[in-house]
């Protein structure tokens, strides 16, 4: 058992690796830079903590995901792994504490969103931070031609100048060959260095049901069909109309999307993660860090805007690796939709410049400051006292995050928090000092430790049931501590923020790039079009059209999706089909137009066979009469 293997087993308790994960561990660990492609839930994480936990210092974890950054910081507490993360809407004494604990080598893994990097005062900490890793969580997003392209991870280049000898491991999930090539540019690897697991999923069966009544298809299917299971779907109204629409036929369903108080996010999530919830349906907020392996069907509601979006989150089905199913409903009203949502996505410069200064002007930030600083934002307060329309709004708010003013966060409950700032020995005297403070300072002690080194979540509930008072005289004492200079408190919160990036400009000075507006736009307009060829095809292998997408040259038919079976109908093998596809080519190559008894002629297999596999690329209309009775190749 190798080194790898010991740290595999003593934290995780597997006794092997999945496929790839040890070679991409090797390649990190012997100082190479290295990008990993695996499909969702091809074992990612383990990859960059087993390869950090086989060298001295402090792994640099990069990703833009709150929520999952926060888990992976539990999960790797609960494994006796020192870990902190770093994101918008801390204070600045909490990221400094932070990072003063890791320059003292307290923590094996730091997590930092991608924004935090440009900050003073992390540059000015990280040379005192023995970095052994830089490790790159959802990689695609530092591409501009990528899946949700982030401005703020270009940073991690300049990163890479302060740290010349710390190699990178970069790891995604959807990536084209064009993204690929850029995350390994962006990210200055000295050489290229991939390792792609293969895209295909065998146990999974992708389906798409081309129906006017999504509605009654979603009843009849969820009656008949056993297991765990998620329905997407576009917008918060859909998610709560379906689950209640479908409450006779599953009573244990519930919706979820981020509009949800973070309690009540929180509840579902572990509810459908325990089994006391056997369907839920989301917005696409659900499903990231989402570790459940028995999943048994994820339904598209409605048509993603990417294949991207659709490959990551229909993969959510059978990480267990037994037979699930993708299934999308597709109506000729998404393709409607989804080009009426690309517009607005895009909504004029002059609107998102005006949504710029109204910012500014709702927390009256004067021109040339307002850099670093974090507010709450409630999306529906802002529009309110604006009269801003909801859906361009968001949108221009998201091409301002791209263009590296600002960024956004979604609510997340963030619990109250406390350090003392003094000595043991200097607050032992001033106990003494103020005895009618003494007893709350001693529950406190009593309750949490820690809380000289670090910030600890303490609950003012939990506090006031044993000091049996009321919750108020608790944060009565947490602020009184704190006017005194003995604690640092920070107040819980459940609300969005907001972290801006820069000083407040002059309007005339708000430049929107031809990059993240004309460019972006082009490429969106790209996805939708890949992704409606995938929902209306009839002809081409549904497994194969998405990995071939992806870049990969070498697939095969998978035999069981919806195309599929379609065309086993004809009662030939694949490769007795294939063959005969193959040789109707060549001929129609040549002579390009023929009769159906002269090319029947010129095939040399049963003539039952190749009539079957002829009526078939007829009525899938790969093939199409010309004149005069002739057959041709449908261009």
């Amino acid at each position: 058992m190798n080194d790898f293997q010991k740290i595999l087993v003593k934290y995780w308790g597997y006794p092997n690796f999945r496929p790839l994960q040890e070679d991409i561990i090797r390649e990190a660990y012997n100082g190479n830079d290295v990008l990993g492609l695996l499909p969702t839930g091809g074992g990612k994480s383990i990859i960059f903590q087993v390869a950090a936990l086989a060298k001295e210092g402090v792994c640099l974890v990069i990703t833009p995901l709150i929520a999952l950054m926060k888990d992976q910081v539990e999960n790797l507490k609960k494994r006796q792994l020192p870990a902190a993360a770093i994101y918008s809407g801390m204070t600045k004494r909490e990221i400094k504490d932070i990072l003063q604990n890791a320059s003292y080598g307290a923590y094996k893994f730091l997590y930092l969103s991608p924004e935090r990097l440009d900050t003073a005062m992390f540059k000015s900490y990280l040379q005192e931070i023995n970095v052994n890793l830089l490790a790159i969580d959802e990689a695609h997003c530092i591409s501009q031609w990528g899946f949700d392209f982030r401005p703020s991870y270009r940073k991690i280049a300049d990163i890479r100048q302060l740290l010349p000898d710390v190699p990178v491991l970069a790891l995604t999930a959807t990536a084209t060959l064009e993204v690929v090539d850029d995350i390994q540019n962006q990210l200055l690897f000295k050489k290229k260095n991939v390792f792609r697991k293969n895209f295909e999923r065998a146990n999974l069966i992708y389906i798409v049901r081309q129906t006017e009544d999504k509605f009654g298809y979603l009843k009849s299917t969820i009656s008949k069909t056993k297991g765990s299971g998620i329905i997407y779907v576009r917008s918060r109204k859909h998610a709560r109309e379906i689950a209640e629409f479908l409450k006779d036929v599953e009573p244990t369903i519930g919706y979820y999307h981020a509009g949800l108080k973070p309690l009540t996010r929180t509840e579902r999530q572990q509810a459908w993660k325990d089994g006391r919830m056997r369907v839920i349906v989301s917005t696409n907020a659900f499903g990231m860090g989402i570790d459940k392996p028995d999943v048994r069907f994820v339904v598209h509601f409605d048509v993603p805007e990417s294949p991207e979006a659709y490959f990551q989150e229909a993969g959510r089905a059978g990480r267990d690796e037994k037979q699930a199913y993708a299934v999308l409903l597709y109506s000729p009203s998404d393709e409607v939709r989804l080009n009426t949502s690309l517009k607005r996505k895009y909504p004029k410069k002059e609107f998102i410049r005006k949504v710029y200064e109204s910012l500014f002007n709702y927390y009256q930030i004067p021109l040339e400051t307002g850099k670093d600083a974090v507010r709450d934002f409630v999306l529906s307060d802002f529009l309110h006292r604006f009269k801003l329309p909801a859906q361009e709004t968001y949108n221009a708010l998201k091409i301002l995050e791209r263009e590296g003013f600002l960024a956004l966060s979604g609510a997340f409950y963030s619990p109250a928090k406390v350090k003392i700032l003094i000595s043991d020995a200097d607050l032992y005297k001033f106990q003494i000092a103020n005895p009618k403070i003494d007893p709350f300072i001693k529950l406190l002690l009593r309750s949490y430790t820690g809380l000289f080194t670090d910030y600890s979540p303490v609950d003012e509930a939990y506090l006031a049931r044993r000091a049996k008072t009321d919750v108020e005289t608790i944060i009565h004492y947490f602020n009184l501590l704190s006017q005194y200079g003995i604690i640092s408190y920070i107040f819980q919160s459940d609300k969005p923020k907001i972290t801006f990036l820069e000083d407040h400009l002059p309007v005339k000075y708000v430049t929107i790039s031809k990059i993240n507006y004309e460019e972006q736009k082009a490429r969106d307009t790209k996805k939708i079009e890949a992704m409606l060829a995938y929902a209306k095809n009839t002809t081409k292998c549904r497994s194969r059209q998405l990995v071939e997408y992806f870049g990969q040259e070498k697939s095969y038919r998978c035999g069981k999706c919806d195309v599929c079976r379609n065309r086993n109908k004809v009662e030939l093998s694949r490769y007795e089909f294939d063959i005969i596809l193959e040789a109707i080519k060549s001929v129609l190559a040549e002579e390009h137009e023929m009769t159906i008894k002269d090319l029947l002629k010129r095939l040399k297999v049963k003539e039952q066979e190749a009539l079957n596999v002829i009526q078939w690329l007829i009525d899938h209309k790969k093939l199409v009469y010309a004149d005069d009775n002739l057959v041709k190749w449908h261009q």
